[in-house]
């Protein structure tokens, strides 16, 4: 009895010390994330030097840092959760290979060049007053940080791209009216809801079922693995080649379709004739066991979480920088125009705004995205990172306005569900020929599979709640960030008026 009791206060004292820990690490991110602001405004005072819209340019230069921090704990995550979650890179080691590579691909690839109104989703033309457009975008940036900032807090993965959709047509239509906003475009994005998710699901669960039925359900794995293995990973290099070149690389080279074909062949076939010997000599030592099967997907899906996080940094940061750049600009010339530049300072505060965020408050959302929704391991993580790949370049050449972060945790649902399925599949029909046979149903299970009557067998291997609060998260996104964003507009010219 005494014993009990002095366990039961052993076990209190342990959750007192690690909620007093987590407390603790919060309060150090969040100072850190103040000193990073902080660092924010006196860098942008220096760029920009005084004048009569200093302070405006240096107020929407903190919330475009606080924007770009969002971004790094929100949408990296889904870039490298999947590989943290199948353990091919730890945390840390995740952190400053997608730190490293976001910044890199902002800095290299960003985009020097912005259309103002994200996605073209109003028209400038509404809006001729300079002073009330600059009001209009700092509202949009403001309340995209702060719906992502909320989803961050409530652990789901949200489209910033969405949130800045979302932020623009508030605004616009709180400054000039519902006539200001390209509907068409906005339907495209709405559907883009459903196609996104559902695409990335269907091709990682394709993958997924394709080295399930040709390796690990094979008697002799050692040698379909040696067949097949060099194969995917050899596809997986000509899709992130193509990928790479088209969104992370499209500022500073765009080639036409043949080169870019031409070029991603020319990367599969040398990956392929690299890699086979390779595997072939690492399956020789391996026992012929799915554990073993699992690491030789463990260095390509390492590559892909880097050129994941350099694309993702070129390609998205203008979703922190897009409206800060918008409003550097009409202070400058005051005029409102359809493109501007991003000069560098206002890009080196997204990509470092990146980095800080990831590292602060990145890891929530990559234990979400890598162990919560389902269950990773090399193979599954492969599947999903080439999934990614895969579905943005057809989504790009059909001119789909997707989110990779939709493409990326739909990817994660669609292994899940696959593994729900094929699972229950295969234990139906190993009962059925239990039954048959009348033996022990227990006996001469095959590998990797649970036992057909076993308390885990009937669990479900896709969380549920993660499903339901993701999708909710995505479907509000837009409307939410708009409704923020008309109400901080509408606060914002009330009080300058």
């Amino acid at each position: 009895m005494v014993k009990k009791t002095l366990d039961k206060d052993l076990d209190r004292i342990v959750q007192v010390e690690s909620q007093t820990l987590k407390a603790a690490q919060t309060i150090k991110s969040l100072a850190l994330a103040l000193l990073f602001l902080l660092a924010v405004w006196v860098f942008a005072a220096t760029a920009i030097g005084a004048n009569e819209h200093s302070t405006i340019v240096i107020v929407a230069a903190i919330i475009g840092g606080y924007m770009a921090l969002n971004i790094g704990a929100n949408d990296v995550a889904n870039n490298v959760g999947p590989a943290v979650g199948s353990k091919a890179l730890t945390l840390v080691g995740a952190l400053i290979i997608a730190a490293i590579f976001e910044a890199a691909g902002a800095i290299i690839a960003g985009g020097d060049v912005v259309t103002t109104i994200k996605k073209g989703i109003i028209d400038p033309a509404g809006v001729q007053d300079s002073q009330v457009f600059i009001w209009a975008m700092m509202s949009a940036l403001f309340a995209a940080a702060v719906w992502v900032n909320i989803a961050t807090w409530i652990g789901a993965p949200v489209s910033t791209t969405h949130a800045v959709v979302g932020g623009v047509m508030g605004a616009g239509i709180a400054a000039a009216g519902f006539g200001i906003v390209n509907w068409t475009t906005m339907s495209a994005i709405a559907a883009s809801w459903v196609i996104s998710p559902v695409m990335g699901g269907l091709i990682a669960a394709a993958f997924l079922a394709f080295i399930k039925f040709n390796i690990v359900y094979q008697e002799d794995k050692l040698a379909a693995s040696r067949k097949w293995v060099p194969l995917l990973v050899a596809i997986m290099a000509g899709v992130f080649s193509c990928y790479l070149v088209m969104k992370g690389l499209k500022k500073v080279w765009k080639p036409d379709f043949v080169t870019l074909l031409i070029l991603s062949l020319s990367i599969a076939g040398l990956t392929f004739a690299i890699v086979r010997p390779i595997i072939a000599r690492a399956s020789a030592k391996m026992e012929n066991r799915n554990k073993s099967i699992r690491t030789l997907f463990t260095i390509p899906l390492i590559f892909s979480a880097a050129l994941l996080s350099f694309a993702h940094g070129a390609n998205d940061v203008a979703n922190a920088v897009g409206p800060l750049a918008a409003i550097v600009s009409i202070s400058s010339s005051g005029s409102v125009e359809g493109t501007v530049g991003i000069p560098f300072w206002v890009m080196l505060i997204g990509a470092v705004g990146l980095s800080a965020g990831l590292f602060l408050f990145g890891p929530k959302l990559i234990k979400t995205v890598g162990d919560e929704i389902t269950k990773m391991n090399p193979m599954r993580a492969f599947c999903v990172a080439l999934s990614a790949g895969i579905t943005v370049l057809i989504a790009s050449a059909l001119g789909l306005p997707v989110s990779s972060t939709h493409i990326a945790v739909g990817a994660v649902f669609g292994v899940g569900f696959f593994r729900e399925w094929i699972t229950e599949k295969r234990a139906r029909e190993f009962r059925k020929e239990q039954q048959r046979q009348k033996i022990n149903p227990e006996s001469n299970l095959p590998e990797g599979e649970l036992p057909p009557e076993s308390n885990r067998q009937k669990k479900k291997l896709v969380r549920r709640s993660h499903v339901f609060t993701i999708a909710a998260a995505w479907i509000i996104t837009v409307p939410c960030a708009a409704l923020l964003a008309a109400g901080i507009f509408m606060v914002l010219t009330t009080f300058t008026s």
